[in-house]
């Protein structure tokens, strides 16, 4: 990725399914590539079941935490029924993923979010090692193994 570039993901989910915590990654994770990086969240019902979305924005200089209307690059849809609630913030060029791309297995486990950052960095090329060392840090033991073969399994599908 250019540094001159401004990148804008936003994630969207329903409460529970981790997407607090892959945008938090995806934040230290472009911060950790020398990126100025801002990060805003949107919570609704604080227990599981509320719409939650997290919008990312890194490049060069970035002034605001917000991605605006039908600017973000990349819609990671945790949830696929949070695609049509966030249609506004896309464009014709906007990469989604969402579960459907993923095999049953990963579609439906808590590691879907991590698998999504993987698939994400497809277009992002940042270092896998970097990834790696952030699954560690948030993770433990065999979570963070498994954590990490979604990653990388997701990355090279």
């Amino acid at each position: 990725m250019e540094n001159d570039k401004l990148t804008n993901i936003l994630f969207a989910g329903i409460g529970g399914q981790g997407i607090i915590k892959a945008s938090d990654m995806l934040t230290i994770a472009a911060f950790r590539m020398g990126f100025d990086v801002k990060k805003s969240e949107l919570h609704g019902m604080s227990q599981r079941g509320g719409s939650v979305s997290s919008d990312v924005r890194f490049g060069k200089k970035v002034f605001s935490p917000m991605i605006p209307e039908g600017e973000a690059d990349y819609l990671l849809a945790v949830s696929e029924d949070q695609i049509e609630v966030c249609e506004k913030m896309a464009n014709a060029n906007t990469v989604i993923i969402k579960p459907s791309d993923f095999p049953e297995e990963i579609a439906t486990s808590k590691m879907l979010n991590i698998a999504m950052l993987g698939k994400l960095n497809k277009y992002l090329k940042f270092p896998r090692t970097l990834w790696e060392e952030l699954i560690r840090e948030s993770f433990k033991g065999e979570v963070a193994e498994a954590n990490i073969k979604a990653f990388v399994d997701a990355e090279e599908m």
